[in-house]
C-alpha cells in the first residue's frame, strides 16, 4: 500500500502539508521539546512501548510535561488512519504544548556506507535526552557529506569513538566479537542498539578510540530505521568485509527478532 502523507494534530488528523504549529511554539524558536521515530512494518509499529518509555524519560529530563496517554492515542490513531504501510512514525512534543505525529516513508539503507570522522562533543546537560535540538548533528552529517562520506562518525576530541548522527556503531576489532561504545560515554541508548546487544551472544559494550578502529575487521550503524547497515569505509579506510559475517548474522537476527515481536503483537 502507498504511503499516505499524514500527520496528527493534539489529536486530530489531517493531510501532513496542512499540520501546522505556531511560530512562537519555543519548540521551533529553541528546539525545546522531545521526539522518538518509530519503525512501522505492515502498518505495526516495532517497540512502541520502549519508544514511548524513552520519550517520557527524555520529557523528565528536560523537565517537560507530557500527556504520554495522549500521546500514545495520538499515535495508535494515525496508524490507524495511515492503515497498511511500511514505514515511520515520527512523533515531538513541543514546549509550547503541542503534539506531533507525521508519517514518514524510510529510504532504503542496503548498500554499504561511507563514513567521515567529525570532531563531537556531548553536552553533558542533554544525557538521556532525545530531544529537537539536532542542529549540532544534522551539521555533523554535512560536514561528513563535504568530505565524501554518507554520515558522519562522531569522535571526541581525545580520539574516543562515539556513534553516527543518528545511529549507534557496533563494530568487530578482532573478527571474532562486536563492541559498541558504553553509555558512560554519553551515545544515545538507542533501542535496537539494545536489543542488539540482548540477542547476540558476541557483542558487548567496550570504548573503542579511532587509532583501534583502524584494524576493524568489520562495521555497521544500528538504528530503528537503519537496522542493520554495513560500513565500509571509514576515513579511506577500506573495510575487509562489507558485510562481513558478524553484521549479516546480526541483520539476520535483528529481522527474525522484528518478525517474531509483531508475529506476537
Amino acid at each position: 500500500m502507498a504511503l499516505t502523507p499524514l500527520a496528527v494534530l493534539d489529536g486530530h488528523i489531517l493531510p501532513a502539508d496542512e499540520a501546522t504549529v505556531p511560530v512562537t511554539d519555543t519548540g521551533l524558536l529553541r528546539g525545546d521539546g522531545v521526539f522518538e521515530v518509530i519503525r512501522v512494518y505492515g502498518g505495526r509499529p516495532f517497540a512502541m512501548d520502549d519508544h514511548l518509555r524513552r520519550m517520557a524519560h527524555s520529557a523528565q529530563n528536560l523537565r517537560l510535561e507530557i500527556d504520554l496517554s495522549a500521546v500514545r492515542a495520538d499515535t495508535e490513531a494515525l496508524l490507524a488512519e495511515a492503515g497498511t504501510f511500511d514505514g515511520a512514525v515520527r512523533f515531538f512534543v513541543t514546549r509550547g504544548g503541542r503534539r506531533v505525529g507525521l508519517v514518514e516513508a524510510v529510504p532504503p539503507h542496503d548498500q554499504p556506507l561511507v563514513l567521515a570522522s567529525v570532531e563531537f562533543v556531548p553536552p553533558r546537560v542533554l544525557d538521556g535526552v532525545k530531544s529537537l535540538s539536532y542542529a549540532g548533528n544534522m551539521l555533523a552529517k554535512r560536514l561528513a557529506e563535504e568530505a565524501g562520506g554518507d554520515d558522519a562518525l562522531l569522535v571526541t576530541p581525545h580520539g574516543r569513538v562515539l556513534e553516527g548522527t543518528t545511529s549507534s556503531l557496533f563494530a568487530s576489532l578482532d573478527g571474532t566479537t562486536l563492541v559498541t561504545p558504553p553509555l558512560s560515554d554519553r551515545v544515545l541508548d538507542s533501542i535496537t542498539r539494545r536489543r542488539l546487544l540482548a540477542m547476540l551472544p558476541d557483542a558487548r559494550e567496550e570504548v573503542i578510540t579511532r587509532e583501534e578502529l583502524r584494524g576493524a575487521q568489520e562495521a555497521f550503524l544500528a538504528s530503528t530505521t537503519r537496522e542493520v547497515q554495513a560500513i565500509a569505509r571509514i576515513d579511506g579506510d577500506v573495510l575487509p568485509q562489507a558485510p562481513g559475517p558478524l553484521t549479516q548474522a546480526a541483520s539476520d537476527a535483528f529481522g527474525a527478532h522484528v518478525r517474531e515481536a509483531l508475529g506476537a503483537a
